[in-house]
């Protein structure tokens, strides 16, 4: 027999922060967009749960990105977004000209996926990569 999957709720629990409607709503509209700021997520936790301040939604993201529930990309010039894929290595695509993100799969063998030359005694667990570039909307379109 196969365990159903956890709630929202569960999931939370499980890494030791207390259940709140806000968190719920926040965790949600994060698995649901694509890469979405600070505001985009506010708007969406609005419209599950009604009004929350901006201030305790930056609460809630640094409580799940330090749960490991959220991740948190900081593509050069643009401001945070965060996802809900993670513990995966995963990287990321970003348009130059509309800021789109995608996500990418590990570039080559095993995580960390790329290793570096010197690593400087360091024991290395991830790398973080970001293919620049112009997405299918905004590149040149071949006459």
């Amino acid at each position: 027999m196969t365990a159903s999957p956890l709630t929202t709720a569960e999931e939370l629990r499980g890494v030791g922060l207390r259940v709140t409607a806000a968190r719920v709503a926040l965790l949600e509209t994060v698995r649901a967009g694509d890469h979405l700021g600070v505001e985009a997520l506010a708007s969406g936790v609005r419209d599950r749960v009604g009004h929350i301040s901006l201030q305790a939604v930056y609460e809630a993201l640094h409580a799940l990105t330090a749960a490991g529930l959220v991740r948190r990309i900081e593509p050069a010039g643009s401001p945070a977004r965060f996802e809900g894929r993670v513990g995966d290595n995963h990287h990321h695509l970003v348009c130059r000209n509309c800021g789109a993100v995608k996500d990418v799969d590990c570039v080559v063998g095993h995580p960390p996926c790329l290793d570096p030359v010197d690593d400087a005694g360091y024991l290395i667990d991830e790398a973080d990569v970001t293919f620049w570039g112009l997405c299918p909307t905004c590149r040149p379109k071949d006459d």
